[in-house]
């Protein structure tokens, strides 16, 4: 089932995708702060907006920890073995999960409804991304024990797998 036609770069879209939600995200914040999005900007509540903000941020590291350090995801990865276990096991893509907490956690602290369209973008590019690259690759590596872990565990939103 290997072949060698497409070869996934180390970091596969990562840093595309990471780079582009950080500058969406720096610019939301721009925005909002110069007061283009003054609109948005909620009054009463604001302290719901900045405790999920602090708590997505904090699930968002938790997810990159697990992921990276405790997972060994570079190492793995170079003996290319497929991870189904720990974080992965509730999520396919814990590092790019981790980003979309983190960029919506700063979001949130701004306290600005409209820059909560940002993070629906970055859902929306990930899935593009992964449907396009990574999961073409993973599904011609590692075949059928790949099909069915894409059945049991969600690509970008932590839940109890599906069994």
């Amino acid at each position: 089932m290997k072949s060698q036609e497409f070869k996934m770069p180390a970091f596969g879209v990562g840093p595309i995708y990471v780079i582009t939600c950080l500058i969406l995200t720096i610019g939301g914040i721009y925005f909002h702060f110069k007061g283009y999005l003054y609109r948005g900007e909620l009054r009463d509540g604001k302290i719901i907006f900045i405790i999920g903000g602090i708590l997505l941020i904090l699930v968002g590291i938790y997810l990159w920890t697990q992921a990276v350090i405790v997972e060994k995801i570079n190492k793995i990865a170079k003996e290319k073995k497929l991870i189904t276990s720990g974080v992965y096991s509730i999520v396919r893509n814990p590092v790019y999960s981790a980003f979309i907490f983190i960029f919506t956690g700063i979001l949130l602290l701004t306290a600005n409804y409209i820059l909560l369209i940002l993070p629906f973008i970055f859902w929306v590019l990930l899935t593009i991304l992964m449907k396009n690259t990574e999961e073409k690759w993973l599904k011609n590596e590692f075949g059928k024990e790949y099909e069915i872990y894409l059945k049991e565990v969600n690509r970008v939103i932590p839940w109890i797998r599906k069994r």
